[in-house]
């Protein structure tokens, strides 16, 4: 039994009363709204989540943009902090945006950062267009720096930044109108949007492609001059298995990754030198790193293999994972590393978008995490949760990609944040971190006070174990947490779910992060 007038002293000194209501009805309590902004723009995509609608989120980001709290500055350094760190996408762009409205002069300063390709550039110029930040033209600084962008390019990159659409990159020229500097990039520009252009001089790179299509169309093709262009503009042909190998064959780290049962499909795994090269690739280091891979895409393509393609190149990937969260911290002392397996944590990890929904959940990338987490740390214990703790034997010799299947094939249930701390607690278990990885709503658990009960467990095992810190990872975007920091520098929330957070929680753990902790990290990226 607990200490009743310990506990009650704890409660009184140590506690924080829950001033807020999570998504799920439970107690919580309120991120500040720099913390806020920086939650929904590490883990939100604009897209339908358990909780919330991408409309929702959407306004929600536009009300914290505007909050008197939150200067541009800042806007500005979650902008660079969630595009370089985090490898988001829709709301770094959406943040550079809304510096059109409250500092054009900031936006011009980190537009080449954070609209760092033609996606980002294309994600910018629709949500400057869509109205949501108070504008529905480009106006003239914003026009300017996509001009400037076009113009910073090669012929090459401005090729290659030209698949995908709504906009496309040739509805971003015909909007800006940039300056060809040659007659190479004004045949480029006619060729892209379909006016005239001089055959002559375009770019050699479209030369070659459009003598290849020819090439296919007449039957004529031969599969060595395959030009290396990007693959969407490839696919649409008519290939022989031969051309499809030399696509393979060219092919960059991450469109190897998100083709592999295209490449099976084709027969490119016929030919075992084809399998070796593939493989090869996946497992290389340097191209792993420069893709900026996020460790669920890696769990993405592994899970999501066909049967045909070969165990080699499957074991690529799981070589490639063990690379791609080689930063995961090793820490001193005993850790507990917590999952949450709930039923909100079996939707989709970037929310429901219509046509490109992910077909990996939060429940998956949590059993991620706590997988790498007893990789890294030997001597670690996984306690996976839903309304009570879930016993499961897991071998930390077993493959990461193993061991994360195994916690993410628990049955859902209900949400009780505070049972693995109190799990612990009935056991008077010793320990120097507890890490949770989770959606943060729960709501089966009552605490005894107006805290949250995973704030009164936290304060029965911090008693226990002083210098025990706790961190909480959040998949998704919301405005409250279970667990605040009350001044002693034992407790982080952070969101996210790229590799970057594991960086995070290593600082923390060795006691170098910001005495602010997250918001501190990103007010101190450099403008």
């Amino acid at each position: 039994m607990a200490n009743k007038s310990l506990f009650k002293s704890l409660i009184g000194k140590f506690i924080p009363l829950a001033d807020a209501v999570n998504e799920a009805g439970g107690a919580a309590y309120q991120l500040s709204p720099k913390a806020a902004l920086a939650q929904y723009a590490a883990t939100g995509c604009l897209s339908t989540t358990f909780y919330a609608s991408a409309e929702e989120q959407l306004q929600a980001i536009l009300n914290l943009c505007a909050h008197p709290d939150i200067e541009p500055e800042f806007i500005a350094r979650v902008a660079l902090y969630s595009r370089m760190n985090g490898n988001m996408k829709d709301l770094p762009a959406l943040l550079t945006a809304t510096l059109s409205v409250f500092s054009p002069g900031l936006m011009a300063e980190v537009f080449d950062r954070v609209i760092d390709d033609g996606r980002m550039l294309r994600n910018f110029v629709q949500i400057m267009r869509s109205g949501v930040v108070g504008r529905k033209s480009l106006g003239t600084l914003p026009k300017r720096l996509v001009q400037n962008w076009c113009a910073a390019r090669t012929d090459e990159q401005i090729l290659r930044a030209s698949v995908g659409k709504n906009p496309s990159l040739a509805d971003v020229i015909r909007m800006v109108h940039p300056k060809p500097a040659t007659a190479t990039r004004a045949a480029l520009y006619g060729y892209l949007i379909g006016q005239p252009y001089d055959a002559a001089a375009l770019p050699e790179l479209v030369k070659q492609f459009e003598a290849f299509k020819a090439g296919t169309a007449s039957g004529n093709c031969d599969a060595k001059l395959v030009p290396d262009v990007p693959f969407q503009m490839l696919t649409s042909l008519d290939l022989s298995a031969a051309n499809w190998k030399a696509i393979a064959a060219n092919a960059p780290w991450q469109m190897t990754r998100m083709n592999l049962n295209t490449f099976a499909r084709h027969d490119v795994f016929n030919d075992k030198a084809m399998v070796k090269q593939i493989a090869d690739r996946l497992r290389y280091e340097p191209a792993i790193k420069k893709a900026r891979v996020l460790p669920y895409q890696l769990l993405t393509a592994y899970t999501q293999c066909a049967s045909n393609v070969p165990p080699e190149v499957r074991e690529a990937l799981q070589d490639a994972m063990e690379i791609a969260i080689g930063n995961v911290p090793a820490i001193k002392g005993k850790v507990y590393v917590c999952p949450d397996v709930s039923g909100s944590m079996h939707s989709p990890v970037t929310g429901v978008r219509k046509g490109a929904t992910s077909v990996v959940r939060c429940v998956d990338v949590a059993a991620l995490v706590a997988a790498t987490f007893l990789r890294a740390n030997r001597g670690a214990v996984a306690i996976p949760f839903k309304e009570a703790v879930v016993d499961l034997s897991l071998n930390p010799r077993d493959s990461v990609m193993t061991n994360a299947a195994k916690m993410a094939a628990i049955p859902p249930g209900g949400t009780n944040c505070s049972a693995p701390l109190a799990k612990l607690n009935s056991q008077k278990a010793k320990g120097d971190l507890v890490v949770f990885v989770s959606d943060n709503e729960s709501w089966i658990d009552k605490a005894s006070s107006r805290a949250t009960a995973t704030m009164e467990q936290w304060a029965m095992f911090k008693a226990r174990n002083p210098n025990a810190k706790l961190v909480c990872i959040d998949l998704q975007p919301n405005r409250t947490a279970q667990a605040v920091d009350t001044g002693r520098q034992d407790v982080l929330n952070v969101g996210g779910f790229s590799d970057h957070v594991f960086e995070v929680i290593a600082h923390f753990a060795d006691g170098t992060l910001n005495t602010n902790q997250w918001v501190g990290l990103i007010e101190s990226v450099s403008l």
